[in-house]
């Protein structure tokens, strides 16, 4: 199988190991230092089960690359622009495009039944380019756990065997076209279940992000550190009930023992969008804090302390150069 992964950090870069691993014909549009070092002297990914290297195509350029059977997108949510613009010249005819990604997907209510049926997100999907340059009828889409980072250029270090992408169609399908790119992914070690309900698993991760993400921010700490306070941890726990609660209102339940799991976390790793504050990088705080709060007004569920959490992540990264200042 041909796949691209377009957007090769961490996460990315972890996937498509995994995929060269499992024997699919992997490429990779990545940038800077990163892209170097691939192109120079292959991919390496450090895991539980190994270290794993593989030589894949990489370039900045996907005209370099040219149709695949699938793409898979694993950039960060300001980035996404940016693949909109570039990401035609990897489409054939029957190209499908998996979106695993943080935060609200720009194709959640695209499509489903419902008072919200068809309502854009201008937050996700800035003038509706990717909705324009991919479409629904291509996307599929996908959620990562990978506690990932890159520590050097080319090499990617995995924490923990507590690895998998979900799959899951936007309309609730079953399809061949996920059930492939699962197949790819599991030859490599990758447990890739495929769900009818990828909209449940969004909101699952999505609890976790809420959860300890703005706290980490804040506290400039990794998770296991900022909840070691046990404040902080039921902090942690207060904000993932809201996000329970804006889940809710919008039809997707989620049980007790989903935010238990956020609670009750102990890893040392630190969240990608603290990883990103600390490099400077564009941070991920309208797709995977802002947007969920935005639902929530537009269901009128309160959101007391993520509203407060949030404002003042923002102010965090104002300061940092990292998002726009106030009007």
């Amino acid at each position: 199988m041909k796949i691209c992964v377009y957007g090769a950090g961490a996460i990315g870069g972890h996937i498509a190991g995994r995929l060269a691993r499992g024997g699919a014909e992997v490429s990779l549009v990545a940038r800077g230092a990163h892209l170097a070092a691939i192109q120079a002297n292959g991919l390496t990914v450090q895991a539980h089960d190994g270290t794993h290297h593989s030589r894949p195509k990489a370039s900045a350029d996907p005209r370099e690359l040219g149709p695949q059977d699938a793409v898979i997108v694993t950039v960060k949510a300001p980035a996404l622009p940016d693949v909109a613009a570039g990401i035609a010249p990897l489409l054939g005819p029957e190209t499908a495009v998996a979106f695993v990604m943080n935060g609200i997907p720009w194709w959640y209510f695209l499509g489903v039944n419902g008072p919200h049926r068809d309502r854009r997100l201008p937050a996700v999907d800035p003038g509706g380019a990717l909705e324009s340059a991919v479409g629904l009828p291509r996307t599929i889409g996908g959620v990562v756990y990978s506690a990932a980072e890159v520590v050097s250029p080319g090499v990617v270090h995995s924490e923990h065997g507590n690895i998998r992408v979900i799959l899951g169609e936007p309309d609730g399908r079953i399809s061949d076209r996920a059930r492939a790119i699962s197949a790819a992914l599991e030859a490599g070690g990758m447990p890739s279940p495929v769900t009818p309900d990828i909209r449940q698993e969004v909101w699952a991760k999505l609890l976790g992000n809420l959860g300890n993400g703005p706290l980490c921010v804040l506290a400039r700490r990794g998770v296991r550190d900022t909840f070691a306070d046990p404040l902080l941890r039921e902090a942690g726990r207060r904000s993932a009930e809201e996000g329970r609660a804006i889940a809710a209102a919008l039809g997707v339940v989620l049980t007790d023992q989903h935010v238990a799991r956020v609670a009750a976390s102990n890893m040392a790793h630190k969240p990608s969008i603290l990883q990103d504050l600390e490099l400077g990088r564009p941070m991920e705080i309208d797709a995977l804090f802002d947007a969920p709060l935005q639902l929530a007004r537009l269901t009128g569920t309160p959101a007391p302390q993520l509203e407060l959490l949030v404002a003042l992540v923002k102010q965090v990264a104002r300061a940092a150069k990292l998002y726009p200042d106030i009007p």
